[in-house]
C-alpha cells in the first residue's frame, strides 16, 4: 500500500482493526500454538522422554486455553461496547463467561499442580509449553504491524 499523504491514501491502522479481524488473528495464534506442539512433542519424546513431551502437553494445553478464553472474554466486552446494538438488552449476559474464565484458571492451577507431581519430565517443557501462547501472539501482532506499515 502507498503510504504517501499527498494522493490521499491512507495507512490502515487500529482505528480499521475490526472484531472479525481481532477472531481471525486469535485463532491464527491458536493454530500456531497446536503447530508448534505437533512438532515439538515428538522431539520431546525421542530425546527427553514421553513425560517431558507430556509436559509440553499440558504447557500447550493451558496456554491455548488461555488464548481461547481471551477470545471469548473479548469478544463480550466487545459486544457490550458496541453502540450500532439495535437492543442491548438481548446481548449474552458477561457473568457466564467470566464464571466460564475463572473455572479455567482454576482448572489450568490444578493441571499444573497435578502434571509437575505426578510426571517427572522437564520443568522446562513445560515451561516452553506455557511459552507457546506468548510466541505465537507476537508472531500474530508482527505481522499484524507488518500488514500495516507495508
Amino acid at each position: 500500500m502507498n503510504s504517501n499523504p499527498t494522493n490521499g491514501s491512507r495507512i490502515p491502522g487500529l482505528s480499521g482493526f475490526s472484531d472479525a479481524d481481532f477472531q481471525r488473528s486469535i485463532w491464527a495464534a491458536l493454530r500456531l500454538v497446536a503447530i508448534a506442539a505437533l512438532v515439538g512433542v515428538p522431539l520431546l519424546w525421542w530425546k527427553l522422554g514421553w513425560q517431558s513431551a507430556a509436559l509440553l502437553v499440558v504447557g500447550a494445553l493451558i496456554s491455548g486455553t488461555g488464548i481461547f478464553e481471551w477470545l471469548r472474554l473479548m469478544t463480550a466486552l466487545m459486544a457490550r461496547m458496541d453502540t450500532t446494538v439495535p437492543d442491548p438488552a438481548q446481548m449474552k449476559p458477561l457473568v457466564p463467561v467470566l464464571i466460564g474464565f475463572f473455572l479455567r484458571l482454576g482448572g489450568a492451577l490444578a493441571l499444573l499442580y497435578v502434571s509437575l507431581k505426578f510426571l517427572h519430565g522437564s520443568v522446562y517443557a513445560l515451561i516452553a509449553g506455557l511459552a507457546l501462547g506468548v510466541v505465537a501472539l507476537t508472531i500474530e501482532a508482527v505481522r499484524l504491524i507488518k500488514s500495516w506499515t507495508v
